[in-house]
Order: C-alpha cells, then sequence, then structure tokens
C-alpha cells in the first residue's frame, strides 16, 4: 500500500491507525485534565532567558561580522542571520499563543516589542491570523495557504519559490506591504509598532558607530536568508496535507536533529504535530506530548520523515513517495 496518495503528501490510511481516546489521551489527541494541567506548565525564568539569549545570538552574528569587516565574513553573517531571525519569529509565535510567560502583560509586551516588531511580524494581527490557522488548516481563513497547497510540485518549480526567496523577491513583497501600511490610517497603528521598534535598531546600530549594518546585517537577511528557511520551514509542517480534523492529515511529523534545531526549527517547534494537536502545550514540554502521543500508538514510527530533506524530496518529486520511512 502506498505510504501517501500521490497527488498530495496526506499519509495512507494504514498509518492512521484509530485508538483514540485512551486513559490518559481524549479523542483529539489532547492530554486529559489532569496531565494537560502538568504539559501546560510556563516555565517564565527559562523562557526570559531564552529571550535573552535570542538577542545575544543577534549580536554576537553581528559582532563577529563587523570584527571580521570582510566579504566573506558579511556573507556569512546574512546566511547565519536566517536562524537568528528564525528564533524571533518562534518565541513570536509563543508569545502570540500567550504561552511565553503567565503574566499576559508580560507575555505581550515581550511578544509585542522585543520579538514580533524586531522581526518585522505585526503582533496583533499575526495572534488573530494564527488562530485562524489553528481553528482550522487549510480552512478559508487559513493566512499561509500558499506555503501549503499544491504539494508535491515539479523540483524545477519549489528551485525557482527558494530562488526569489534568496534574492530578497519575496521580502520586498512583505516590506512594500508594510511601508504601505504606514501610509494609510486604518492599518497604521498595526504597522507603527514596527516602524517604532526599526528606529530603535536603527539608534543602536549608529550608537555602536555602524548604522549601515543595519541594511546589510538586518534588512538584507530578513529578506534573503531568513525567506528561504521560512519557506522550508513551512513546508515541512504542513505541505500537501489537507483540511481535517485528524491533525495527522493536516501536519507533518519529522524526526528531529540538532542540526535542523539550529537552522529551521529551534525552541522545539519541530514537534509541530504535537503542537497542532494541543496548541495550550508550551514549546518546552511538546516533545513530552509527543511521546504521549506514540505511546498511544496513535502516531505510528512510519509516520515519521527520518530528515527534512526526506520530506523537501517527497514536496519536489512532483508524485511523492520517498521520504516517510517504510514499514
Amino acid at each position: 500500500m502506498p505510504l501517501h496518495r500521490v497527488d498530495s503528501l496526506v499519509p495512507s490510511e494504514d498509518l492512521l491507525p484509530d485508538v483514540l481516546p485512551t486513559e490518559r489521551l481524549t479523542v483529539s489527541g489532547k492530554p486529559v485534565p489532569a496531565i494537560r494541567s502538568e504539559l501546560r506548565r510556563i516555565d517564565n525564568a527559562r523562557n526570559a532567558g531564552s529571550v535573552i539569549l535570542c538577542w545575544v545570538h543577534a549580536a554576537a552574528t553581528i559582532g563577529a561580522a563587523a570584527w571580521l569587516a570582510s566579504p566573506l565574513g558579511y556573507a556569512l553573517a546574512v546566511i547565519m542571520m536566517g536562524p537568528v531571525f528564525a528564533r524571533f519569529a518562534i518565541l513570536g509565535h509563543e508569545a502570540a499563543h500567550k504561552l511565553l510567560f503567565t503574566d499576559k502583560a508580560t507575555n505581550d509586551f515581550v511578544g509585542k516589542w522585543l520579538l514580533a516588531s524586531p522581526a518585522f511580524v505585526p503582533f496583533s494581527l499575526y495572534r488573530r491570523s494564527h488562530f485562524a490557522h489553528h481553528k482550522e488548516e487549510f480552512g478559508p481563513n487559513e493566512p499561509d495557504l500558499a506555503f501549503y497547497v499544491g504539494y508535491p510540485v515539479d523540483r524545477r518549480r519549489l528551485r525557482r519559490r527558494l530562488v526569489r526567496d534568496a534574492v530578497g523577491i519575496s521580502g520586498w513583497k512583505n516590506l512594500k506591504a508594510l511601508l504601505i501600511a504606514l501610509t494609510k490610517p486604518a492599518a497604521r497603528p498595526v504597522a507603527m509598532p514596527i516602524a517604532w521598534a526599526q528606529l530603535g535598531l536603527i539608534a543602536a546600530f549608529t550608537t555602536a558607530g555602524r548604522p549601515e549594518l543595519y541594511v546589510l546585517l538586518w534588512i538584507v537577511p530578513w529578506m534573503t536568508s531568513w525567506r528561504v528557511l521560512n519557506r522550508l520551514r513551512a513546508i515541512a509542517e504542513h505541505g500537501g496535507m489537507e483540511a481535517s480534523k485528524d491533525r495527522r492529515r493536516t501536519t507533518h511529523h519529522v524526526r528531529q536533529s540538532r542540526l535542523a534545531g539550529f537552522w529551521i526549527v529551534p525552541f522545539n517547534t519541530g514537534w509541530h504535530l504535537a503542537h497542532h494537536v494541543d496548541m495550550g502545550v508550551p514549546w518546552r514540554n511538546l516533545p513530552l506530548l509527543h511521546e504521549e502521543l506514540v505511546t498511544a500508538g496513535w502516531v505510528v514510527p512510519q509516520l515519521e520523515y527520518p530528515t527534512y530533506r526526506s520530506l523537501w524530496r517527497d514536496a519536489a518529486s512532483g508524485t511523492g513517495g520517498g521520504g516517510i520511512m517504510l514499514p
């Protein structure tokens, strides 16, 4: 029996055993209340450290490039800033879910001003649209449908999309939309926090005596290397799947590695199937929730892609079928 349909990456029926509910999991896969209360605990102190480390990572990458002061160093920094923006995006995503800090005011302040706005994300708008994504993946209000539908595609088509990302075409579309929003009274309140955050960054670069690095090592990587990583991660999360109440039909699971965690899926965001089963579980506990799903027999080994490369290979195969591990 094929591992997924020829025209999509949705797993075959034999990989989706009907084993729920259990004593520990409800029919949807969410933990029962007693277990859920443990898995939903938020670690405020460690999350504060994670936010600080995001900024340290950014400062170290930029500082190293400035110290080397060579074309190669700057080029490498543009690439290495991609994972920095991934970290801002994922912790901002956590704050949008109200899972970064237990105090709502602190959660929203840090999420808006220290994570989302520096990374050009309109925090309040993102929260609303992202909840629509969770309410019904591939539904009529899905904000990122263009990232997910139509897979598997021809390899050349995916390569063209990634090239557009890498050279800044996709990034310019996003930046242009922000600039236009600043000119429209209705959209300005959403865009202004981003503008203020960018002014703060410009001031910081200027104070350090290198204002030109704001463009070279903040704007340029956001428009290029981060766009590539963002598309690849989106494909790995939902590419080629379909609308369904069974999250195994909407969301992939890929075996996690430290290399993938560094480049595209920091802060456990690679445990994305578990996140969609219960979006109220903070990032630190997603591996524990995933283990519950495996122990229950709801997630079988053959459902897991062994690497992200194997999933992307399927997504660019035109027919699929080469990535999921054989039984």
